[in-house]
């Protein structure tokens, strides 16, 4: 019952049969069958099927808070376990391409240091395919990357979507508009992040394919640089939404302008790793919290007032 229970918890966080099948390995009707196996055995139905689509009973939420509680505990166990096997403080290597390293890793390192005090994380940089390598050599312990990971050998399993969003300094003059479109952003005084990834490679391609020519006055390897001189060069920017947070807008004076064909353009952040017959347990737990603190923690910031 306990393993159809986590099955359970990841059907709740995928939002979806399909999704928590590819994500676990298995087949949908297999799947499906062990939901209703679990329902049996508790009495009782854990969701209700409306349409296609799957809601939570009450005893549905109890249930998840429940697995929620079971990872806890299991975690706390590996960590405890580990103490006797080393004297060490335990170590995850998280490889992580650079966009995602600035917008997605220090929420996680956080969350993640505050619950395990004693946990050691490191990061290693890279493209996405040079993360995909290193995860197959085992290098790196899981690696996180903003891109499709095109090979068998690695499982990717999807975390959130992103999009870029326009930043503007609040007093910015292209503000007085009533509506700003995407035509708006040709001969736009902007600074961009640096050629190389995936962000300014969706950059660009939006900007071809709306036959648009800002006016790029830098081109910078930092997001945080990028913030701060915005207002200076009165200039604007795209940024990806999984880097905005109301505080970080405030600190810098910014608005974030919502535009229909930005937020079309979407990236798949996603977690990968290897053959999980090589994982240690408490790198499966790790990936398996990884999964639940986007699951938990929405990506979307709160737009400017």
């Amino acid at each position: 019952m306990l393993e159809d229970i986590k099955l359970f918890a990841t059907v709740v966080e995928q939002t979806s049969l399909n999704k928590a099948a590819e994500r676990l390995n298995l087949t949908q009707p297999a799947l499906s069958r062990r939901i209703a196996r679990l329902e049996r055995e508790l009495g009782i139905d854990l969701f209700r099927r409306v349409g296609k689509r799957l809601e939570l009973t009450a005893a549905g939420q109890l249930t998840y808070e429940f697995a929620q509680e079971l990872r806890r505990i299991h975690g706390e166990y590996l960590q405890r376990l580990s103490e006797f096997k080393s004297e060490e403080a335990p170590v995850a290597t998280i490889g992580a391409s650079l966009t995602t390293l600035q917008t997605t890793l220090p929420g996680l390192i956080k969350a993640m240091t505050e619950k395990h005090p004693n946990l050691e994380i490191k990061a290693v940089t890279g493209k996405s395919h040079e993360i995909a390598t290193l995860v197959k050599e085992r290098k790196v312990d899981f690696g996180i990357v903003a891109s499709a990971v095109e090979d068998d050998s690695v499982t990717s399993i999807p975390l959130f979507d992103d999009i870029l969003m326009l930043v503007l300094p609040r007093t910015h003059y292209i503000l007085e508009r009533p509506q700003l479109t995407i035509a708006d952003l040709n001969g736009l005084p902007m600074i961009l992040f640096a050629p190389g990834t995936w962000y300014r490679t969706m950059t660009d391609e939006l900007f071809r394919q709306y036959g648009l020519k800002p006016d790029v006055r830098m081109e910078i390897d930092s997001f945080e640089a990028i913030v701060r001189l915005l207002s200076a060069c009165r200039a604007g920017t795209l940024l990806p939404k999984s880097y905005l947070r109301p505080q970080l807008l405030a600190d810098n004076e910014l608005y974030v302008v919502r535009i229909r064909e930005l937020e079309l353009a979407k990236r798949t952040t996603s977690l990968v790793h290897g053959n999980p017959e090589w994982l240690a347990a408490s790198t499966r737990y790790l990936i398996e919290e990884t999964i639940a603190f986007f699951a938990r923690n929405g990506r979307d910031p709160e737009p400017s007032p």
